[in-house]
């Protein structure tokens, strides 16, 4: 006969590595534009399934669309920027 024993120490034990780093957090705080300015391009493209096609909702998702590419281009300038900073001597 097999024994039946639960998994839950194993599942809700704590561990330190469980936790993100700080590495991790501020990562996320340097997306976090671009995550909320997708979220906001979704949101546009939702609006504009519920109903036909209208010259607002394609000015509103262009817009969204164009806030993206920006959050894009400054996350990856200051990756860029904190990778090189320091320079040669």
């Amino acid at each position: 006969m097999k024994n039946i024993v639960t998994v839950q120490d194993a599942v809700t034990a704590f561990a330190d590595w469980i936790e993100p780093t700080l590495a991790e957090l501020d990562a996320i705080e340097l997306e976090s534009p671009l995550i909320l300015a997708e979220v906001d391009l979704l949101d546009a493209q939702i609006k504009a399934l519920d109903r036909p096609a209208n010259e607002v909702d394609a000015r509103r998702i262009r817009r969204a669309c164009i806030r993206v590419l920006a959050a894009r281009r400054d996350v990856a300038n200051r990756a860029a920027g904190a990778s090189t900073a320091g320079g040669a001597a």
